[in-house]
């Protein structure tokens, strides 16, 4: 395991600050939603294909960085990363039709996840255990800062310029972070650990994870997790403007309690690793997933205008039970194939994005007009996680259980 001189809180500054460049990429958009709809004569569903197209393309390149960053090193990758998503995010600006900007956003897409995907693997190529456990947590309440600042981000260069300055704001964001990389992040995976970049070795990989049951009951159930939460971000526009009667400057109604209640469930897991056994966060995680979904479905299926704390609160608890659940699950995937650990990162990240990205495209445009149905799908979600991790309890307890007399 490679040693390095900073400690794990400069670690979780450089790492947390890369994981939000996802979050930024999608959130920071939500204000502008009807100003770039009207430049660009587009309804609200082709608005929402920005989301779609943009996850897509994540999804797809996120089965690369993985391996890239376990052949290459995962210091060069990020920094060729970062330089893509900003030459991507000018683009962006510069758009002057929809399909110029969707295909901006789909070269964002395919460089945004490299910050978090290979930051997965650096924290788990220096760390095990319960410090592993630990700075995955920080990282998380790092990352859970970027989609409460973005859309209010978003709202204030909405106030000031035209939409093009929040991609400028994006381009100026990665190259602060490529700075940051280059003089505080160091190389964690040594030239003797690395693996041949060739890609028959790398889809036989990947088809062995497929393959794997315990590896994809255990990235499901956290992908199935992450995106009853994420179902909201993707409707956050719907939510806020229709549902909530919300200005555009108002974003942060939404996320402020969301994104506060996945950092204090980050912050939580953090401080209870090693004292807490990891099959009772999960179940605490998991009750709080689906106590927040009973509530907000009682509520909406019950009042006709529904008002703010009542819908935003259930939303919170979901986000922190979320938080709970996500280092334990990823630890867990990412240890199934320690020799290639940027590989399973990147296909993880690949289960969820696809399912994320059907979120945003179809199940969000078709659901988003009535907040009852949200959070049904949520619950529904919840409950789905909650089942292939129970699957994958009882399987594995199974294995290691001793025979009966």
């Amino acid at each position: 395991m490679t040693v390095v001189s900073r400690t794990p809180r400069h670690l979780a500054l450089i790492l947390g600050a890369l994981s939000m460049l996802g979050p930024f990429s999608i959130d920071t958009m939500f204000p502008a939603f009807r100003a770039m709809a009207a430049q660009f004569s587009a309804d609200k569903l082709a608005m929402q294909q920005t989301i779609s197209v943009y996850l897509l393309a994540y999804a797809v390149m996120s089965v690369v960085h993985g391996p890239l960053s376990d052949a290459l090193g995962r210091r060069r990758v990020i920094v060729a990363g970062l330089l893509l998503f900003a030459l991507a995010s000018v683009g962006c600006a510069l758009s002057t039709s929809l399909p110029m900007l969707l295909a901006f956003r789909a070269l964002q897409g395919f460089s945004a996840g490299v910050g978090m995907i290979v930051g997965r693997a650096v924290i788990r190529d220096l760390f095990a255990g319960d410090d592993a456990q630990r700075l995955m947590s920080q990282v998380s309440v790092i990352f859970g800062v970027a989609p409460a600042l973005a859309p209010i981000v978003g709202g204030w260069l909405l106030g000031w310029q035209q939409w093009p300055s929040i991609f400028w704001f994006l381009a100026l964001f990665s190259l602060l972070l490529l700075l940051a990389v280059l003089l505080h992040l160091p190389e964690t995976l040594p030239r003797t650990a690395r693996q041949p970049l060739q890609p028959a070795a790398m889809l036989q990989g990947y088809w062995a994870m497929l393959k794997n049951p315990h590896f994809m009951r255990l990235a499901l159930a956290a992908s199935c997790n992450f995106s009853a939460a994420f179902l909201y971000i993707a409707s956050a526009p719907a939510v806020v403007g229709e549902h909530l009667r919300l200005a555009e400057d108002q974003f942060g109604w939404l996320f402020v309690p969301m994104i506060s209640g996945m950092m204090l469930g980050a912050w939580l897991s953090g401080r209870v690793a090693g004292r807490l056994a990891n099959v009772q966060q999960l179940r605490i995680g998991f009750a709080c997933c689906l106590l927040a979904a009973c509530l907000n479905l009682a509520y909406h299926g019950s009042v006709p205008q529904p008002s703010l704390w009542p819908t935003v609160l259930p939303i919170a608890l979901n986000a922190f039970g979320i938080a709970l659940v996500f280092p334990i699950l990823t630890l867990a995937i990412l240890d199934m194939f320690p020799a290639t650990r940027g590989a399973a990162s990147s296909l993880q990240a690949f289960t969820s994005l696809l399912l994320n990205a059907f979120m945003a495209g179809v199940i969000s445009p078709w659901l988003s007009h009535d907040l009852a149905w949200l959070a049904a799908a949520a619950g529904l979600l919840s409950l789905l996680a909650w089942g292939l991790w129970r699957w994958q309890h009882h399987r594995q307890f199974k294995a290691v259980a001793p025979p009966s007399a």
